[in-house]
């Protein structure tokens, strides 16, 4: 038999065992690792040791559990020696004076939003971008028995074998990244989801509020306890009118803004073209009586992963601004 067809003897079944699971180690990287470019490369990362034990894989487990033992053990290898990711919100107190510009702040690696598949239909909470950023602050290893613990409901005995860990060591570790998440509780009470009509509603009062250039608008689908921040500065702000008298500055004439709606993390969220050029993927945490928070991704190689086009279209009826 030649090396091509021992190959390809191999690869068939391997491809037909684990393709079904790239979706799900996608988001599992994700939330390891803050960033969804970070997150590809891992799952590559992944596939390629698990073909290069497939051959010793001898069903020890579940094809599904195998490949998070792999991908979790990769994602601790890469975030060795790495700063972690962050929002600012998570790094000090916010602004008090938005008529000030923003201070760039080149020296963080910040947290980037996950597009959702196409065919999502429901938030899931543990990829929502709150949680995403809270994981963040916890090290790498409480994050990863977290992570197996909560969100894919691995037993204590399951997780301490994929770390090389002993049971009372990984229940001790878990002990602690509850401890520390609960620090800065997530409050997901008002919290809907991207389909609901309320949502969708919020969602086109804030593009209309953009594109016109209508404060008014916007101040009337922002809840009073609206936060923003974006991933330029390390300053964000707490506070509807704060808020407003910020985004004030950027509104100019009607038509300078074209948003398109999309979704990230299992939130509404708008991409945001300045004269027809990417500028930011908005990602809004939606309640039922309002917004209560926008987080601005300014890096534009978001685009084209989350499918959007490299030029928006002008909006019908409205003439971009000068």
């Amino acid at each position: 038999m030649g090396l091509a067809a021992d190959r390809l003897m191999r690869e068939v079944p391997f491809v037909a065992a684990t393709e079904a699971y790239r979706a799900e180690l996608l988001q599992h990287c994700y939330r390891m690792l803050g960033s969804g470019a970070d997150a590809e490369d891992l799952v590559q990362e992944t596939y390629m040791r698990a073909w290069r034990g497939w051959a010793g894989f001898q069903g020890r487990s579940s094809v599904r559990v195998w490949l998070h033992r792999i991908a979790t053990n990769a994602c601790l290898s890469a975030l060795e020696g790495r700063p972690r990711r962050a929002l600012p919100n998570g790094l000090g107190a916010p602004g008090d004076d938005p008529s000030q510009p923003l201070p760039e702040d080149r020296d963080v690696l910040w947290v980037q939003p996950l597009p959702d598949p196409a065919d999502v239909a429901t938030a899931n909470a543990s990829l929502r971008l709150a949680m995403i950023a809270s994981l963040q602050q916890l090290p790498p290893r409480q994050r990863a028995v977290l992570i197996l613990r909560d969100a894919l409901d691995w037993k204590t005995e399951e997780i301490a074998d994929a770390l090389g860990t002993t049971v009372p060591a990984t229940r001790s570790i878990l002990q602690r990244a509850r401890a520390k998440l609960s620090e800065a509780p997530l409050d997901e009470r008002d919290v809907v989801e991207p389909t609901e009509p309320e949502v969708r509603a919020l969602l086109d009062g804030y593009i209309t509020a953009f594109e016109q250039a209508d404060i008014h608008s916007l101040e009337r689908v922002l809840r009073d306890d609206a936060t923003l921040e974006g991933t330029k500065s390390k300053t964000w702000f707490s506070g509807k009118r704060t808020c407003l008298e910020f985004i004030g500055r950027s509104l100019h004439q009607p038509g300078a803004w074209r948003l398109i709606p999309t979704t990230a993390n299992g939130q509404p969220a708008a991409a945001a073209y300045w004269h027809g050029t990417p500028y930011a993927i908005v990602v809004l945490t939606i309640a039922r009586d309002g917004i209560t928070a926008m987080t601005v991704f300014t890096d534009t190689a978001l685009f084209p992963r989350f499918g959007l086009p490299a030029s928006a279209p002008p909006h019908p009826g409205l003439t971009n601004g000068d």
